[in-house]
């Protein structure tokens, strides 16, 4: 039996229950992203019961899909959690920065509200709608437990985490370390092998290689993030980057901000910008990286030279044979981050979150979208109910720290960075199977881009194919074992 506990009719809270002949087993233990619907369903119980679990297979370190890994711990979880080298180390840097999160938003939380004059008032009640929200999901010591779980694998060799299930993880191109999973259950009445594409990257994606082949799946599970677009191709990509760029910095004499996230992004970001240094496109520029966890992500990226791509180590060593510009600098203190906002001219501030929903670019939004002299570029998926998501939709004002922010700034949003593939780089790797899988299921897109790539993958392919649902159990049919 599958169950789709998450990333079914949207983008966040990855997580599918396979349960057969007494194993069980999930694949993604995602975090909901996206207001405070999904804070809600962060904090509801997970429907199974984590003491009852063989293991956890983890596609990659994006927190929607391994952010609630501390709270199963916290809960009974004691198994064993698979994934690449690169996501283990990338993973537990962020569970930590998730878990330091929700602990200072639990402590902001029990604190009164401020009043007009900006004075916290001596005698206001709590903000609170119970008791239950002030408390973190979970805490650093539920971070480490996770995180002492996990065991790390290589791509292409096969490994078998629990009797009768062997694994391959494969290279999925999204970010450093993500793979799609292959599980091969065998039982006695048969067998049945069950893949999970995971996030898949867009080809030609810089850093990470392109995503690899899975060649058969009885059953199929394929992201849907842009199932319903394509991506412009990377070189018109890199000219808008460039205009967008040079008319804040030297045109306008503004800033520039961008949403990233920490780990993968930030990453791209900075090997494009060095990029187009290089071939003298893009004037000096001051590059500020506000995110402690950006920066480990960074050194992170770097320590794993097996799993870069050939450009990507010859661009590194360039910019540190070249001692000049772009000149990257790290924030990591509260007071760096401080000090950016006093800059007014001439930075482009790569901050956390993506979304911005949380973190540091939540204050360089608040100082510089009220200029129009200033741009700010959205380069990923922004999920509904997210402040990213308002600000690319036109909002004029937008609530920032409990004040109304106007936007002036001019947003630009520059779709052909993203790391997930579009239509036609999902179908390019759903050609890679050499016969039809039994059964496929979209999942991980909103209900739109959902429902179109699995009108496309009927149509163009002739797959059987339908949209998973949040909550939906279907039976994995057993085939022969061959004697």
């Amino acid at each position: 039996m599958l169950t789709f506990l998450g990333g079914a009719g949207e983008v966040t809270g990855s997580c599918y229950l396979v349960e057969m002949d007494g194993l069980r087993f999930i694949v993604d233990c995602g975090m909901f992203q996206g207001g405070r619907e999904a804070g809600e369903k962060n904090r509801r119980a997970f429907p199974f019961d984590p003491a009852s679990l063989d293991f956890v297979l983890l596609t990659h370190a994006h927190i929607d899909h391994s952010g609630l890994l501390p709270k199963l711990a916290a809960e009974g979880f004691a198994g064993t959690i698979h994934a690449t080298a690169p996501t283990v180390d990338l993973a537990a840097v962020m569970l930590r920065d998730s878990a330091f999160i929700q602990e200072k938003e639990a402590e902001w939380s029990r604190k009164p509200a401020r009043g007009a004059d900006g004075r916290r008032a001596a005698k206001q009640p709590v903000r609170r709608r119970d008791d239950a929200e002030i408390e973190p999901l979970y805490r650093m010591e539920d971070a480490e437990r996770a995180i002492r779980l996990f065991s790390r694998c290589t791509y292409g060799i096969a490994f078998d985490p629990h009797p009768g299930v062997r694994v391959v993880y494969r290279d999925a191109g999204h970010i450093l370390g993500s793979a799609s999973v292959e599980v091969m259950l065998t039982v006695a009445g048969g067998s049945h092998r069950i893949v999970f594409s995971g996030d898949l990257g867009q080809p030609g994606h810089p850093i990470v290689r392109d995503a690899v082949p899975v060649p058969q799946a009885d059953t199929l599970l394929v992201e849907s993030t842009y199932g319903d677009r394509l991506h412009r191709a990377l070189d018109a990509t890199l000219d808008e980057l460039v205009q967008a760029l040079t008319s804040a910095l030297v045109a306008r004499k503004g800033n520039v901000v961008i949403p990233a996230f920490a780990v993968g992004r930030t990453q791209d970001l900075l090997m494009l910008m060095i990029r187009l240094t290089r071939e003298g496109r893009l004037p000096p520029m001051e590059v500020y990286v506000d995110s402690p966890l950006a920066a480990s992500a960074t050194r992170i990226t770097l320590k794993h030279h097996e799993a870069l791509d050939d450009e990507a180590a010859q661009l590194g060593r360039w910019l540190e044979a070249s001692k000049g510009y772009p000149r990257i600098h790290f924030s990591e203190s509260v007071e760096d981050s401080m000090f950016i906002n006093t800059i007014r001219d001439g930075a482009v501030i790569i901050s956390a979150s993506g979304m911005c929903d949380a973190g540091r670019i939540k204050h360089h939004l608040k100082y510089n979208l009220p200029r129009p002299e200033c741009s700010v570029i959205i380069t990923g998926f922004q999920a509904q109910g997210t402040l990213g998501r308002r600000i690319v939709d036109g909002a004029r004002l937008v609530r920032l720290f409990g004040d109304e922010v106007p936007v002036r700034a001019k947003v630009h949003t520059i779709g052909g960075l993203s790391a997930h593939a579009d239509q036609a780089a999902l179908l390019g790797w759903l050609g890679g199977f050499e016969q039809p899988p039994g059964q496929t299921w979209v999942v991980h897109g909103e209900a739109g881009a959902a429902g179109s790539f699995a009108q496309v993958v009927g149509e163009k392919l002739g797959w059987p194919v339908a949209v998973a649902e949040a909550g939906q159990a279907v039976v994995l049919p057993l085939k022969p074992v061959a004697s």
